[in-house]
């Protein structure tokens, strides 16, 4: 049921037009907060999962290195002070 009026016609045409209109601003300012969160985020110095992962291992083994290393100190130190040989 379409009207013969064209003050109901010209005003269907603006709200249609007032509709577009605001979707495009919509999808601009929605593109536009994507762009600067991505110029924001990508300036900032973030490390992928698998360098950090890397880089916890190598610290998991420099420690297990550091503990083994101190017992063989230890160990090394005893037989010095109880007069033994301390060439292992």
């Amino acid at each position: 049921m379409q009207s013969e009026n064209p003050l109901i016609a010209d005003f269907v045409k603006l709200a249609n037009a007032a509709a577009g209109t605001f979707a495009g601003m919509t999808r601009e300012a929605r593109e536009g907060a994507r762009e600067r969160i991505k110029a924001t985020v990508g300036g900032l110095d973030f490390v992928s999962r698998e360098e950090f992962d890397a880089v916890k291992d190598m610290a998991s083994r420099a420690r297990e290195d550091s503990e083994r290393l101190a017992a063989r100190v230890a160990a090394l130190e005893a037989k010095l002070a109880s007069g033994g040989n301390p060439a292992v």
